[in-house]
């Protein structure tokens, strides 16, 4: 029942891995709704080749938005929206669920016929609950917090800076040189919430 509990009060924002560890998705919060992109992946470089819009079919999966537009279901305790299936080009309907703090059930559909599922677990700690003012919505200050970067395994590419995002830096190399364009991005939930993407979206 404590478990429970906890998982209620907290929020799924942060950073998650997959539960192929292939990638890891940072939550946030924009405009009381919920947004995860891709945060790093174990092999870099990969494309969203199978998009149906051809325009988008060349941009870098690194930064690439797979949870979209998240809505609170409060009877459920659940987030409901959609989630973009790189490998197959497709929106499905989805929801995350917080199961305990640090594992988050995610669960999409296509059609009510095709159904799957992954269990992700959380990087680093999870952020404090969000405040709210009077009414039940969320308090300014919060839906301005920060999402935690955690440090993630050697293996994996660190979010690439995206040219939406107006606080971009790059990371300085142990040699006291600049690192390659792409390994790091300052991770600010209001960077994440500019992408035209999110910024565009119904609320």
């Amino acid at each position: 029942m404590a478990t429970a509990s906890a998982a209620q009060a907290a929020e799924p924002l942060g950073e998650w891995r997959d539960e192929d560890g292939k990638a890891t998705i940072r939550i946030v919060d924009c405009n009381s709704r919920l947004w995860g992109v891709v945060a790093s992946e174990t092999i870099p470089g990969g494309i969203d080749s199978n998009n149906p819009d051809p325009a988008k079919q060349t941009r870098p999966t690194l930064g690439m938005p797979i949870l979209l537009n998240m809505k609170k279901n409060d009877s459920q305790e659940k987030w409901e929206g959609k989630v973009y299936d790189a490998t197959r080009g497709k929106l499905w309907d989805a929801s995350i669920q917080l199961k305990s703090p640090d594992t988050l059930r995610v669960e999409g559909c296509v059609a009510m016929i095709l159904c799957g599922g992954q269990t992700w677990t959380r990087v680093g700690e999870a952020p404090p609950p969000a405040a709210t003012a009077k009414g039940g919505a969320m308090a300014p200050s919060a839906a301005k917090t920060t999402a935690s970067a955690k440090t993630t395994a050697s293996a994996t590419t660190p979010m690439s800076p995206n040219p939406m995002a107006s606080t971009a830096k790059s990371a300085t190399a142990k040699s006291g040189k600049a690192a390659p364009a792409g390994s790091t991005v300052d991770g600010a939930t209001t960077d994440v919430c500019l992408l035209p993407e999110i910024a565009g979206a119904p609320h």
